[in-house]
């Protein structure tokens, strides 16, 4: 990662850490200890009680980490924002952070594990990186639950005349599995049901994990629950989950879940880590219960979104803060030398040579994601997240090109130091959030689709246009009919670049974005539009991270990270 601790991985650092009791930590920010459901001694759930006292306690400043489009060579964006949140709380700012969930797919595939690293770590951090408190399972649970309602529904006799061959919920598993893309289901003959295509997505792309971010509290659940569209009749009318009576079953499976999940930092600043929708494929942000309550709880609350500002940071400021009625107070930026030099041409084998001239042609990717944060009306700073290759030269090199363009800038080391390597961000940060903002969504909720999509495009990506297949052309037409046009617009595309293609690294120009499909998701309030060739079930990578997995004698996690 950032740094190099002694030889130390993240997990072997982490296995070092000592712990408060969660109680204890709950106590700090205020929470009463009748008002948290253990999960354990180190791990808890926020109770209905608090959230509901919380429910007129004043708003803390909303802090939002993002970073420009990621590369192999890393960024360590999770990392900042819990380095962050620690630097924060060490320069006497009350400060709890809000982070998703890991999914079991990354983390046992090409990531390995992803609750931060280094000294800037949550723990227990094999805990959240497994099973944690068991939100993935009841989602992904609730999702093959409608599954198996839906079939059932139409081998009882199919009263709402659903089309075997218009059925548009898949069914999802935690784990990165690419045989599962495309199969067939009911092949064992009549009495076992129909026999059907089907596909599975993986949890963090089910409408259900939207459904339970994008809610304010358990009602608002099952009402956005009963809102899924589940399938379509002959003549293209839509049925929902409401239509088949089910919202309520799915909503107690989810009863648990939706209440967020409280841990800590090593250095014991308190986070809430509830959700964990990809922001490739969803919209990329943690429970807005979990970001609202940590407002509740704390002067400053540090909260990320998935990928570039171009996936998660547009879908945080385009529908969760319009959803919410969330007002950040300022936005961090992650780079990184090694990444910067990646934009800029460089191949990843040759990352550890000097190479200032290449890094800076690599800030035109830096320099796009600071413009879509202005377009948002929104104060920034860019965290530059040191790693031990970067030589004094490239640093020189950025910090000067930051200076001389009049964007705020501070080294950060929060990897290998902890909060003390962020207290210069945090000391920024502290100024800009006492900054005006005139904060302002790209496009206005009632333009149409094809406006909003193409507002994204060119204010974002920096495209001269969007194309509609015909197939999306239909299907948009399909959901105009059906009154939800008005929703906001949801990118499905690459994480690695500004366009939609992935190798297009840098600062792409002369190109348009093409959208080949469009899928309302009505019980999460958006539309997915699904651009290249991104896909909703990942692969396993030739060597995936779960090759290096182990556990001792001692039931101690191995290879994590």
């Amino acid at each position: 990662m950032a740094a190099e601790t002694n030889g130390k991985s993240d997990i072997e650092i982490a296995s070092k850490s000592s712990m408060k009791p969660i109680a204890d930590v709950a106590s700090s920010i205020g929470i009463l200890e009748n008002e948290i459901e253990l999960y354990g001694t180190y791990k808890a759930k926020l109770s209905d009680a608090l959230l509901k006292r919380l429910s007129t306690a004043q708003d803390g400043k909303l802090i939002l980490v993002t970073s420009i489009n990621p590369t192999p060579a890393g960024e360590g964006k999770s990392t900042v924002t819990v380095g962050l949140g620690q630097a924060l709380n060490r320069i006497g700012k009350k400060t709890v952070i809000a982070m998703r969930e890991p999914s079991l797919g990354p983390v046992m595939g090409l990531k390995g594990g992803a609750a931060g690293g280094g000294y800037s770590q949550v723990l227990p951090m094999d805990d959240i990186n497994l099973h944690f408190t068991g939100d993935l399972h009841a989602i992904t649970a609730a999702n093959n639950a409608l599954s198996a309602l839906i079939d059932n529904h139409i081998h009882q006799g199919n009263e709402l005349e659903l089309d075997p061959g218009k059925i548009v919920w898949k069914r999802a598993l935690d784990i990165n599995d690419r045989a599962l893309r495309n199969v067939v289901t009911g092949l064992g003959g009549a009495s076992n049901g129909l026999a059907r295509e089907d596909q599975f997505d993986i949890t963090a792309a089910s409408e259900i994990m939207a459904v339970l971010c994008m809610a304010e509290n358990i009602q608002d659940l099952k009402q956005r629950l009963s809102s899924i569209v589940a399938g379509y009749t002959k003549d293209k009318h839509p049925v929902t989950v409401g239509d088949l009576g089910v919202e309520g079953a799915l909503t107690l499976l989810l009863k648990d879940a939706v209440k967020p999940n409280l841990v800590q930092t090593m250095e014991h600043t308190p986070a809430l880590i509830h959700g964990g929708p990809f922001a490739n494929i969803a919209h990329g942000c943690n429970s807005l219960i979990a970001t609202k309550a940590a407002l509740k709880l704390g002067e400053y609350t540090v909260t990320e979104a998935g990928f570039g500002a171009d996936l998660g940071a547009e879908k945080f400021l385009n529908i969760k803060a319009r959803a919410g009625g969330l007002k950040p107070a300022a936005v961090v930026i992650v780079a990184t030398i090694r990444a910067l030099k990646m934009h800029g041409g460089i191949a990843k084998n040759d990352l550890r040579d000097s190479n200032p001239e290449a890094m800076i042609k690599g800030c035109e990717n830096l320099q796009k994601h600071i413009e879509t944060i202005q377009a948002f009306g929104l104060p920034y700073a860019v965290a530059v997240n040191r790693f031990t290759a970067d030589s004094d030269e490239e640093i020189q090199a950025l910090k000067k090109w930051c200076e001389d363009l009049g964007h705020p800038c501070a080294l950060t080391e929060v990897w290998e130091k902890g909060g003390e390597g962020g207290v210069e961000l945090a000391e920024i940060v502290t100024r800009l959030a006492e900054s005006a903002s005139a904060f302002s969504p790209l496009y206005s909720s009632d333009a149409p689709f094809k406006a909003k999509a193409k507002a994204i495009a060119e204010k974002v990506y920096g495209a001269d246009d969007v194309l509609l297949t015909s197939k999306a052309e239909k299907q948009l037409a399909d959901i105009e009919a059906n009154g939800w046009g008005d929703l906001p617009v949801c990118m499905a595309k690459t994480q690695y670049s500004l366009s939609d293609d992935p190798k297009k690294l840098g600062r792409p120009d002369g190109f348009s974005i093409t959208i080949r499909e469009i899928k309302p998701s009505a019980g999460a309030g958006f539309l997915v539009a699904l651009t290249g060739d991104i896909m909703t079930m990942p692969g396993l990578p030739k060597k995936p991270a779960a090759l290096h997995m182990d556990v001792d004698e001692n039931g101690c996690a191995k290879g994590l990270f």
